[in-house]
């Protein structure tokens, strides 16, 4: 019996391409192993089938961005905890990006833009280091969108208090918020670069305690119909 051998050294066998090539096909999903897309070059083959795909191109796989709908439960402190959810068995099966599921795109994923302590829903995963830039440097522009569960009685003219600019607790100033019911106990959040803990104190000074935060948006891009602990691809082109 041979020994295994590199599945790039067996595709170069195959379709007589260069060591580079054959790392390019794999490494974009091109290459199947019995049917599974095996996307390591090193991965080892012995007798089984492996393929190229007939659409199979060389040119380089675009680093993955990941929406996650958060179902909580985590250190906001720590975001990468949210990491294990992530698997290919959890990805939306409605997911319409055209995005192939690969095992890199799980690889050296970067959190961004955390939630609201105690909150829910929308966070991102990126491989894209200029997506980390975008959110860090345009935080102050990106728009974020809380939906925010209340109990207790509003103060008189607490719906103006809320949209009105607040101070956190050092003294300096924050944008003003775009805040409006949506029903008789759940407030509509739109502001910028929240600090921790803002929308609970904002509420707070309005008579209202936070029962359930869920971030929906954060700039353009949404959760759209994810269900909690699923997440969806961030197609290619789209920003936030």
């Amino acid at each position: 019996m041979s020994d295994p051998i590199r599945l790039a050294k067996r595709l170069i066998e195959l379709i007589h391409c260069s060591r580079s090539e054959a790392d390019k096909y794999i490494e974009g999903g091109w290459v199947l192993v019995d049917g599974e897309i095996i996307d390591q070059p090193q991965f080892k083959v012995l007798d089984q089938t492996v393929e190229l795909h007939p659409n199979a191109t060389l040119t380089a796989a675009e680093p993955a961005t990941i929406i996650l709908n958060s179902p909580g439960g985590f250190d906001p402190g720590n975001p990468t905890a949210a990491l294990k959810l992530i698997t290919a068995a959890s990805r939306a099966s409605d997911d319409s990006s055209g995005i192939r599921t690969l095992k890199r795109h799980f690889a050296r994923l970067m959190p961004t833009a955390p939630l609201e302590e105690g909150a829910t829903g929308l966070l991102v995963f990126t491989q894209d280091g200029r997506i980390v830039r975008k959110l860090v440097k345009d935080r102050d522009r990106n728009e974020q969108e809380y939906i925010v569960t209340v109990s207790g009685n509003i103060v008189t003219n607490g719906l103006e208090q809320l949209n009105r600019p607040t101070r956190v607790s050092g003294g300096w100033p924050l944008p003003a918020a775009r805040v409006s019911w949506q029903n008789e106990t759940r407030l509509r959040f739109a502001l910028k670069n929240p600090q921790p803990g803002q929308i609970e104190t904002m509420c707070k000074n309005a008579g209202l305690t936070v029962e359930t935060m869920i971030r929906l948006r954060i700039g353009r891009v949404s959760m759209a119909k994810l269900q909690p602990g699923q997440w969806r691809y961030l197609p290619q082109g789209q920003r936030f």
